[in-house]
């Protein structure tokens, strides 16, 4: 049996930091893509306030997962 695997990339942002940001990207992904067998950070990026202070953190991520 051949096994066979896709990979899609998503964004994902959170206000706390990149773990949450790949957590949520991957909850939310998880809703409408099955079998996910891993993935990886291709960009990270932050959005500053005019102060210089971090307000958001944005991933860029690659998904595998498994064809049926």
């Amino acid at each position: 049996m051949t096994t066979v695997a896709k990979v899609i990339e998503i964004s994902a942002s959170s206000t706390k930091g990149i773990e949450d940001a790949v957590a949520g990207g991957l909850r939310k992904a998880a809703r409408t893509v099955k079998n996910i067998k891993g993935a990886w950070i291709n960009e990270i990026k932050v959005v500053t306030d005019d102060d210089g202070s971090i307000a958001e953190w944005r991933v860029n991520l690659r998904l595998s997962f498994l064809v049926d």
